[in-house]
């Protein structure tokens, strides 16, 4: 079992999806936690507020690329490789997922009507996804332990 995995299991096990859970990471990545953040981070739950659409790991992922590289207040711009980095998160889940699953949405992942998670699909599927992010980030020169300056 990856250290990643070892890292996420634990948190699901204490009820946070894996949008939120994607959130810890970064947080615990930077030694800070934001509760407010990883409590808006539950709308992403089980396909965009349990609808079983967008997999939360895709939109979780994406956030979390946001709150590296986006725009945060009015003087602040989103840093000029946050679309490049997004995009590029987004094609490779969308390529991951896909041929094995059939889709990118919750409930093609899940392959039920039941919306809970599958720690055997989701839990891989996270880990996967957090390395991805980690070496976006770090291709870019980012260090995901630094958070953006506020």
């Amino acid at each position: 079992m990856s250290e990643i995995l070892l890292d996420i299991l634990p948190l699901a096990g204490k009820g946070y999806c894996c949008s939120q859970i994607l959130g810890l990471l970064a947080l615990r990545a930077q030694s800070r936690e934001n509760p407010n953040l990883i409590r808006a981070l539950s709308g992403l739950c089980h396909g965009l507020g349990q609808s079983g659409g967008t997999c939360g790991i895709l939109s979780g992922g994406c956030c979390v690329l946001g709150l590296y590289l986006g725009k945060g207040s009015d003087g602040e711009a989103p840093l000029e490789q946050a679309e490049l980095a997004v995009s590029t998160f987004v094609d490779w889940f969308t390529e991951r997922v896909t041929p094995q699953y059939g889709g990118i949405t919750c409930a093609a992942i899940l392959g039920d009507e039941s919306g809970k998670p599958d720690v055997s699909r989701c839990g891989q599927l996270l880990a996967d996804a957090w390395a991805r992010i980690l070496l976006l980030l770090t291709e870019q020169g980012l260090d995901p332990a630094m958070p953006r300056e506020e």
